[in-house]
């Protein structure tokens, strides 16, 4: 921003204020545009589906379509792959929202259900990587329009996360948050668990020990956050606890930002073992004692991660501890994206994104 010419405090900030605002209002206009669009695909998808159009206007419906559309409306998006996205969009969800189309249709300052407004927010290049991965599972298909507005995740971050079966392990772990915790944290607890977790980004291909593993998840931090989900802050690694005369040395300490408590991380190379339990409650009690802030902090929760469990070894392991505690296996095999990029791309990020964009719009004309 340029110096502002007039030397006056309250003039500088009233300046700002106002580029705060109407930047404020550039957002939700972009929002209004993007809800209206998506409306006008959904009522169309339904009326390519109520028509019977494809059997009524023969095999070359879809190219007939597009053609009259782009004249008549002298505009993008029509093409016949996007007029089959929108028929896939409103069979995808139709099921779930029932009586949408009235609303659409009969009102445009209606109050539409929370699915129904985060249906309508997420951008449209995001709905045809969903539609893509999640065709016949209109649950998965939710689970990451929802993901999408709380996380803000781009185009690339969520593909990475519909290839790294997300959906499938978000929340699996097993724990003992729902008697250890207070019903209004335990639900959240839980559904920042994983299970498996995905360490391939680590590239251990051979053999390894525990220090090898934890050297290598920190060395990939960024990758290794991104993994175990949003809301987790790096604290620190063997972080170290004065416990009377000895010295304890916590794996790994991370902050949770959306559940306001310290959560201890033990990774364990083998089989569980009743022991890792015990130590890692172990650790969790003395956590709570030196680092918990009252008012500022809620009780520590710990999470283990070990190369194999047995389900029912770790049932009992778990009602034997009175510490919040989640398990879980993890993964070296599996196939990880190779990029990760962030919530908001770079320059050239979006500069590449809307060359290909083009050049795909090109394309179809």
């Amino acid at each position: 921003m340029k110096e502002i010419s007039i030397i006056d405090e309250k003039y500088v900030q009233w300046v700002k204020s106002l580029v705060a605002r109407y930047r404020q209002s550039q957002v939700k206009a972009a929002v209004k545009v993007n809800t209206e669009v998506l409306r006008f695909y959904w009522e169309l998808g339904r009326d390519i589906v109520e028509r019977d159009a494809e059997n009524q206007y023969g095999s070359r419906f879809y190219a007939s379509l597009s053609r009259d559309l782009k004249d008549a409306l002298q505009t993008d998006g029509f093409s016949e792959r996007n007029l089959r996205y929108m028929k896939s969009f409103y069979l995808l969800y139709n099921g779930k929202i029932g009586n949408l189309p009235q609303v659409v249709a009969n009102s445009n300052d209606a109050i539409l259900p929370q699915v129904v407004a985060e249906l309508f927010v997420v951008p449209w290049g995001h709905h045809r990587y969903i539609i893509d991965k999640c065709a016949d599972n209109p649950d998965k298909a939710l689970f990451f329009v929802h993901q999408i507005i709380e996380n803000g995740w781009s185009r690339n971050m969520l593909l990475n996360f519909l290839d790294s079966d997300l959906y499938e392990r978000q929340g699996k772990a097993i724990s003992n948050f729902s008697k250890t915790l207070p019903e209004e944290s335990s639900d959240l607890a839980q559904e920042i668990t994983k299970d498996p977790y995905n360490f391939a980004f680590t590239g251990i291909t051979g053999r390894y020990n525990e220090r090898l593993l934890k050297d290598k998840l920190l060395g990939n931090i960024t990758r290794f956050l991104v993994e175990l989900g949003t809301g987790f802050a790096y604290v620190g690694k063997e972080y170290r606890l004065q416990v009377g005369e000895r010295e304890q040395f916590v794996d790994l300490l991370f902050y949770h930002l959306s559940l306001s408590c310290y959560v201890v991380i033990e990774v364990k190379i083998g089989k569980l073992e009743f022991a890792d339990v015990g130590q890692l409650g172990g650790y969790i009690v003395a956590c709570n004692h030196m680092l918990r802030k009252e008012g500022r902090d809620n009780p520590t929760i710990g999470l283990l991660i070990c190369k194999e469990k047995d389900r029912i070894q770790a049932q009992y392991a778990l009602e034997s501890s009175s510490q919040p505690i989640a398990i879980s296996e993890y993964e070296l095999e599996k196939f990880y994206p190779e990029k990760v990029e962030g919530v908001i791309p770079s320059i050239e990020e979006i500069e590449e994104k809307l060359n290909m964009e083009n050049e795909k719009k090109n394309e179809n004309n």
